[in-house]
């Protein structure tokens, strides 16, 4: 028998105090709690398929269900963090005595094997910087953008949500609330600073047309413009340059901290300027430096 109407809103209920309890209590983000309610989502439309009820789920039922995914082609950091969201729904459902086993118990996480970030190179950052038409109001402020995002490091969402309050240009800092909302303090250098003040200066007042709006990066429309939509930005101006490598939303922040890696910066340092908790998930790039010279030296070295 297929799932009644009342049942599909009584686990609607469930999966919307759940992710409460997550934003409530742990200060999750929109887009990862939407991440979670995607794909509890998907388990339930696969649970339907089968007669079955989110709290009706064992253990075998989960498996198949990742093995599907699996078929479907989701990737091993898919399905990890699948089964992670999952594991936290059915956590809570035992807290809340919903359920009495939880079905995600013994269920190992897939083995991911962390991939390097696709490394630009310092000349094709430059093209990708220089790339928007600074003539224009927007194209200056996709230019601010991309300089302060290379000469910061900053993450694409922390980058979108600035406020013109958190830059200092006196002193040459951006305040920067980023994950758990620890504030951290941002040099931006000489080059994105004398960018930034000449931006605040003119081109934003064009932007906002003399509408009242706090957001450092507006659209026309006064919002702040998007992470999505500033992606869709970099992915233009990439083509429009000639960079064929497959770019992230982070590449610049990936090329940033790799970098000053390679003319010599201090790994802590750049640990605190990321904003990483963890000095192992800073130790990446060193790798990417690593892999780069092992490069260079088999293809210029007489004997590489």
């Amino acid at each position: 028998m297929k799932t009644s109407d009342d049942q599909k809103n009584k686990e609607s209920k469930v999966v919307d105090s759940f992710l409460d309890s997550l934003w409530l209590e742990q200060g999750l983000s929109k887009s990862t709690l939407d991440a979670y309610r995607s794909d509890l989502r998907l388990l339930n439309v696969w649970a339907e398929n089968r007669e079955l009820k989110l709290d009706e789920i064992s253990r075998p039922d989960l498996l198949e269900f990742i093995a599907f995914k699996a078929e479907q082609g989701s990737s091993a950091r898919s399905s990890a963090r699948m089964l992670s969201s999952l594991r936290r729904f059915y956590t809570y459902l035992m807290q809340q005595e919903i359920i009495s086993t939880n079905p995600t118990e013994k269920i190992s996480m897939p083995k991911i094997g962390r991939s390097l970030p696709v490394l630009l190179t310092e000349n094709e950052v430059l093209q990708l910087i220089k790339a928007p038409n600074t003539k224009k109001p927007l194209g200056f402020r996709d230019r601010v953008m991309l300089e302060l995002l290379y000469a910061t490091g900053l993450r694409v969402s922390e980058l979108v949500k600035l406020e013109a309050n958190q830059v200092n240009l006196n002193q040459g800092y951006i305040r920067v609330m980023g994950k758990g909302d620890k504030e951290r303090l941002v040099p931006m250098g000489k080059t994105a600073k004398r960018w930034m003040k000449n931006y605040l200066n003119g081109p934003i007042q064009e932007i906002l047309n003399d509408r009242q709006s706090d957001c450092l990066f507006p659209t026309r429309t006064s919002i702040s413009i998007s992470r999505q939509a500033f992606w869709q930005i970099i992915k233009k101006y990439a083509v429009k340059v000639g960079i064929s490598a497959k770019l992230s939303p982070h590449s610049l922040r990936h090329a940033f901290a790799t970098h000053l890696i390679n003319h010599g910066a201090d790994l802590r340092v750049v640990q605190m300027l990321l904003g990483h908790s963890d000095l192992s998930t800073t130790q990446i790039y060193t790798h990417i430096a690593q892999h780069r010279l092992k490069d260079l030296h088999e293809k210029h070295h007489p004997r590489g």
